[in-house]
């Protein structure tokens, strides 16, 4: 059935039916009826005469083959709603479509809203009091819908109704005018009472303050207008007193950037399950108001002071990290370089770099929070979620790796970019503590993610306090060289070896770009990698230039400099085509490993209501510490072994692209950024967060202990 596939997958594939469709059938006969083998639908108005200045009623009735059904304005984990696109003469306007109550739809671990049987889906038509056209009118329309039962069937029909316009019409109902006015009557209605919206965690609660006895009621369900508001799949608890409804469920994927709460409360019997059974239906839109926290417990816990040294903690266990070690090897060459007994100098280095950390941290936490206040769902890291920024970070590193083999050399008043973290001094430590911060964000030390997560929960001055904490802890290896006395002095001497051991740093460099490339190859289409590609194949070309215009005369050096320019700007083009071109395609992954499946909140429900224990793996491919406890830990036969003797369930929710569930659920587990290794116990309300850096042995413990 598509209403398995999410809509983002659904899309393309269905446009692509909807224009085979649209084609086969251009040349239609426009009727008032049109007949599918899975749907009769029918154009119908509630008069067959109006005068001018009166409204009409006119619906679009859809009899469905039983076991199939359409959609509701809001179709839920799946599907769309039926659309009908009028075509009226002058002094004739159509409003929006008026929906009934709709049902509930299971299938799977999704739950969609929608029909069976017949439904009306009515609309209101103004004559214009002035309207002085023909008296006799055709009213035409196309509508598209989406019929599901094991497999979904996009279905589109040309309708045309006569009717007549007359000052005194003679007409009045049509065979068809009973049931519009039937369904008329039975439309929702705004609430007549007050209905407030309250939300604690991840439980949102609707309440309903009746005026008179909702004793007669014994059910209620409340469907949203707005997508991502709640789980759909999700229980709804309801209690109902005398005069009071209560509806209690869970957030959705988008519920943290929705300030208001609209839809609908369905009333009925208890057995009631369509809208044809259900006796009442109210709309209403109210302020989501908070009474708990917004994230778990152990989150909103840590004291402040606990956060800060996490972060610190954090900051310093990140320079050991492979993202961040090169760049550092690589200063303290020319650290080394340089004579340590200029303390003042060699103070003024530190200085310097540590502003560069800080000031770049800085910055990310102001557009992170900014992003965030904006209502974008990203966290730490989601520079690394743009394929453009990617592409171009690769392009600066294969540069650091071509300047450290010697392949080009910046002097003088020309250098830019690399140049300004291989001077010596503090303008090319500044640079060199921005480039740590850049190559750092994709990886994750062991104290941070608490820090962090507990940091976006706080106000904008306490998460910068937090966050340069962090950033501190970066600086200190360097601080300590700079500051303590015969700290440098300790380091080996300089000599022909540092030349040697500069150009073997170019590997790494190589070897970071080459990964970087990885990463883009899962975010971005085949043309989009073949743009980086290109780009940087431009940048080892305009080195090249570079190097031969300090080689050459001065009217050689001048037409390879601008050569070199021009290729530079080609390679910075190419950057632009990759931020517009598609996402990969999921089912391409290299990640796909046979051994887990995909996350998401359905499937994580649906797999604890079967009372199984569920693993769940928050990872991104530019996580190098999500690839190096992958490969050490997750992917290793012992630790496969366990899973399948504890049956337990392995879901891995991929966040190298923005998704906005991964990062609500991220957020609900006081999480901002990837690695999060997380263990569901069979019967536990409680999630079990695992260590940042795994091991075998601990993650095979934590099963055993289940």
């Amino acid at each position: 059935m598509v209403a398995c596939m999410k809509r983002s997958f659904f899309m393309p594939a269905l446009l692509v039916v909807f224009a085979l469709i649209a084609f086969s059938t251009v040349n239609a006969r426009a009727d008032a009826v049109f007949q599918t083998p899975q749907v009769r639908a029918e154009l119908m108005a509630e008069h067959g005469a109006v005068a001018p200045g009166e409204t009409l009623w006119v619906a679009l009735a859809l009899d469905i083959k039983p076991g199939w059904h359409t959609y509701w304005r809001t179709p839920g984990d799946s599907g769309l709603p039926t659309s009908i696109r009028w075509y009226l003469p002058d002094g004739i306007t159509a409003g929006d479509i008026h929906w009934p109550a709709p049902e509930r739809i299971a299938y799977g671990d999704l739950m969609n809203f929608g029909y069976h049987g017949k439904v009306l889906l009515l609309t209101e038509l103004q004559i214009d009091p002035e309207y002085s056209g023909p008296s006799d009118v055709e009213l035409s329309a196309d509508s598209t819908w989406l019929v599901c039962e094991e497999i979904c069937i996009p279905e589109d029909g040309t309708f045309s109704l006569p009717i007549q316009i007359d000052a005194d019409p003679l007409l009045k109902n049509t065979a068809a005018g009973a049931a519009i006015a039937a369904t008329r009557a039975a439309l929702p209605q705004e609430a007549p009472w007050p209905v407030k919206a309250t939300r604690s965690g991840d439980v949102i609660t609707f309440t309903a303050q009746t005026e008179t006895s909702a004793a007669a009621f014994t059910n209620a369900v409340f469907f949203p207008y707005t997508d991502g508001l709640i789980e759909n799949a999700a229980p709804q608890t309801v209690r109902i007193t005398d005069n009071q409804i209560e509806i209690t469920t869970t957030t959705g994927y988008d519920a943290d950037n929705i300030a208001d709460a609209a839809g609908l409360i369905v009333l009925g019997d208890a057995g009631a399950n369509s809208s044809e059974t259900a006796a009442t239906a109210y709309s209403f839109n109210a302020p989501i108001v908070w009474t708990g926290p917004a994230t778990t417990e152990a989150a909103n816990t840590l004291p402040i002071g606990l956060a800060i040294l996490f972060a610190f903690l954090g900051g310093i266990i990140l320079n050991a990290m492979p993202c961040v070690l090169p760049v550092l090897v690589m200063k303290a060459l020319s650290f080394m370089g340089r004579s340590t007994t200029d303390a003042s100098a060699l103070r003024k280095d530190g200085l310097a770099y540590t502003a560069g950390v800080m000031v770049t941290f800085g910055v990310l936490v102001g557009a992170l929070l900014a992003f965030r206040a904006g209502g974008d769902a990203v966290g730490w890291g989601f520079q690394l979620q743009a394929p453009a920024f990617v592409a171009a970070l690769a392009y600066v590193m294969l540069a650091i790796g071509l300047n450290l083999s010697g392949v080009f050399t910046i002097t003088g008043g020309m250098g830019a970019g690399q140049s300004l973290t291989m001077r010596k001094g503090p303008t090319g430590a500044f640079f060199t503590g921005l480039l740590a911060v850049v190559v750092a964000t994709p990886c994750t030390a062991p104290f941070m993610g608490a820090a962090i997560g507990f940091a976006l929960t706080q106000p904008p001055a306490m998460a910068v306090l937090i966050f340069e904490a962090l950033a501190l802890g970066l600086a200190l290896p360097y601080l300590i060289l700079a500051f303590v006395p015969g700290a440098a002095k300790a380091l080996p001497r300089p000599g022909p070896w540092m030349d040697r051991l500069k150009q073997i740093l170019a590997f790494p460099m190589y070897g970071v770009a080459a990964w970087l490339f990885w990463v883009l190859a899962q975010q971005v289409d085949s043309m989009g990698l073949a743009a980086a590609l290109s780009g940087f194949v431009l940048i080892g070309f305009a080195a090249w230039l570079w190097d031969a215009a300090a080689k050459s005369s001065k009217t050689g050096r001048r037409v390879s400099t601008t050569a070199a320019a021009l290729t530079m700007a080609a390679a910075i083009a190419f950057i632009f085509v990759i931020s517009e071109r598609p996402p990969a395609d999921a089912s391409q992954s290299a990640d796909a490993d046979g051994f887990s499946e995909p996350y998401s909140p359905g499937r994580l429900a649906a797999l604890r209501a079967e009372n199984r224990p569920v693993f769940v793996n928050f990872t991104a491919a530019w996580c190098i510490t999500c690839k190096v406890n992958e490969r050490v830990a997750l992917t290793t036969s012992e630790v496969e072994e366990a899973f399948t003797r504890h049956n337990v369930a392995y879901l891995k929710a991929d966040w190298t692209n923005r998704n906005a569930e991964i990062s609500t659920a991220l957020r609900t587990l006081g999480r901002d950024g990837v690695p999060l290794y997380v263990l569901y116990a069979p019967g536990s309300s409680e999630a079990q967060i695992l260590p940042q850096i795994l091991t075998p042995g601990t993650l095979i413990e934590a099963l055993e202990n289940l």
